[in-house]
């Protein structure tokens, strides 16, 4: 899995991939598709992320272990 902590974020919040992606106004299987790793997710799809979870790019990508933003 290469962005484990997408997967991570949304199930600690008991969100579905479906819930998510209507978030994301993108279909569940093209946002499942970032959670396996198999395609990369746009650097837009990760401004989104960042604001939907209220942290850090960096802390999706996994490059720092720190949650929050550097504000």
């Amino acid at each position: 899995m290469r962005y484990p902590r997408l997967r991570d974020l949304r199930e600690d919040r008991d969100w579905t991939q479906a819930r998510l992606a209507q978030m994301l106004n993108m279909s569940q299987t093209g946002y499942s598709k970032y959670e396996t790793g198999e395609n990369d997710v746009p650097t837009q799809i990760l401004i989104q992320l960042a604001n939907i979870y209220s942290t850090s790019i960096d802390y999706l990508l996994g490059e720092t272990q720190n949650p929050k933003r550097n504000v």
